[in-house]
């Protein structure tokens, strides 16, 4: 089987621990992913909350330099992609492939101009807000229920001119229909799951879903306990599946595990993991279905969107 992951905060937590792609401690690493045939995985820069202006952009800029620095370690296994001849490179040869994104529009700090920097050093993909409000406009769990600033809608327009998909995870409801109002390309929610099957304030309504489905998107099943409600991981995504293919979501349903950023289910403990997942949607929906889903939607959007 093939496996193409959204979202992970995996170079974020190697960087702060001083480790590597090749360590033991983490949900995501080489060993762990070498069951697969093809396996593409986009790697977060989390920003804190509690980062802002300047050290925001520093921030990133170190744990994203670090983080290639590793991959050039192993570039006989992984292969830092920038471009769909990349993705195509690195399934020619055999080789894992990795892509950067930003998970937090802090980073910029407040800077237009970083967006063009940020694509530079590989960044193509940006989630536009972490939970809390930053310059470019309020997360989900801000309070005051506001949407994208004009610096903000600023920024979705200098990303998509740059081929730099705008992620909606984390962004207030308000955000979210700001950038579909905004977006002149094909949006994605890297991490989120059903809000009609598990009601928080991180998941999607259906009205959310159908709108990034309808334009072209993806949205990522996110592993996270808290967001899939239930016991059983494995239970608790296919309900979520299932509740996405039911909107005509057969095309746009994805995985953003959200590994090492996250609590997991019981029975999900990392990417090697995600085997079962995989039996479960065969068993429930088919393998065409599967295969969509765990690489096959991901992997055209990023073909046709960077």
């Amino acid at each position: 089987m093939d496996y193409f992951d959204l979202h992970c905060d995996t170079a974020t937590e190697i960087y702060k621990k001083k480790s590597g792609l090749d360590g033991e401690d983490f949900n995501v690493t080489l060993q762990k992913t070498d069951a697969y045939g093809r396996f593409a995985q986009v790697f977060a820069v989390w920003i804190d909350d509690s980062l802002r202006g300047e050290p925001a952009w520093e921030y990133f800029c170190n744990v994203s330099d670090y983080f290639k620095n590793e991959i050039k370690k192993h570039t006989g296994r992984i292969l830092f992609c920038r471009t769909p001849g990349g993705l195509r490179e690195a399934y020619g040869t055999k080789r894992k492939a990795a892509l950067l994104s930003i998970e937090g529009g802090a980073a910029l700090a407040g800077n237009i101009g970083n967006v063009g920097k940020a694509y530079e050093k590989g960044v193509r993909l940006l989630t536009l807000t972490w939970n809390g409000k930053c310059e470019l406009g309020c997360g989900c769990m801000c309070g005051d229920g506001g949407g994208l600033t004009g610096f903000g809608k600023d920024t979705v327009r200098e990303m998509q001119s740059f081929n730099m998909v705008v992620d909606v995870s984390h962004l207030s409801e308000k955000g979210f229909w700001d950038v579909a109002r905004v977006a002149k390309r094909p949006f994605t929610a890297t991490h989120s799951d059903s809000k009609a099957v598990c009601k928080v304030n991180r998941n999607l309504t259906d009205a959310q879903f159908t709108e990034i489905a309808r334009g072209g998107g993806i949205v990522g099943i996110n592993m996270c306990a808290g967001f899939l409600g239930g016991a059983s991981g494995v239970e608790a995504a296919l309900k979520h599946i299932g509740h996405f293919l039911g909107l005509g979501g057969e095309k746009a349903v994805a995985v953003g595990a959200d590994f090492d950023g996250c609590t997991l289910p019981a029975d999900i403990n990392g990417a090697d993991s995600m085997v079962k997942l995989y039996g479960g949607i065969c068993g429930s929906f088919g393998k065409e279905t599967a295969d969509d889903i765990f690489y096959n939607n991901a992997y055209n959007f990023f073909i046709n969107n960077i």
